[in-house]
C-alpha cells in the first residue's frame, strides 16, 4: 500500500506553556493519521466494530523525537503498513514539516475480538486493501 499523508494544525491545546508539542500528543497526531487512512480506504472504526466485531489497539510503540513541532505550524503526517500479521499490523509514521522531520515512530497494532479483547485475525477483506496499492 502506498504512504498515506495527512496535514495537521498544531492547536495552543497541543502544545506546552513554550508554544512546543507536548510529547505524547505525537501519539495522537498518529493515532488520527491512522484513523484517516482508513476512513480514506472506506472503512469506518465504528461499522468494523458493529459488522465484524473487531477492535484495533496499540500494542507497541518505538517513537523517536527529532526536532519540536510549535504551535500553530501545519505539520504532515504520514502511516504506512510495513508488516502484516494475521492479527496485527506495523505502521512505520512519520511527521514532517516541509522537508523536516520532526518525529519518527513504529507502532503495532493488534486486532481484538470486541466481545472478549481476545485476538482475531484481521478480516481478510481489510488485509487485502491495507496490502494492495
Amino acid at each position: 500500500m502506498s504512504i498515506f499523508q495527512w496535514p495537521i494544525r498544531v492547536y495552543y491545546e497541543d502544545t506546552d506553556v513554550g508554544g512546543v508539542v507536548y510529547y505524547a500528543n505525537y501519539l495522537n497526531f498518529f493515532e488520527r493519521a491512522r484513523t484517516e487512512m482508513l476512513r480514506n480506504l472506506g472503512f469506518e472504526q465504528d461499522q468494523l466494530i458493529e459488522e465484524q466485531q473487531v477492535i484495533f489497539v496499540v500494542r507497541s510503540v518505538q517513537i523517536d523525537y527529532l526536532k519540536p513541532a510549535l504551535f500553530n505550524e501545519s505539520i504532515n503526517v504520514s502511516a504506512e503498513v510495513i508488516v502484516t500479521k494475521k492479527a496485527s499490523l506495523n505502521f512505520e509514521q512519520i511527521i514532517t514539516r516541509g522537508d523536516d522531520v520532526l518525529c519518527k515512530g513504529n507502532v503495532r497494532v493488534a486486532c481484538l475480538n470486541v466481545n472478549n479483547m481476545k485476538p482475531k485475525a484481521i478480516p481478510d477483506f481489510l488485509l487485502e486493501t491495507l496490502t494492495n496499492d
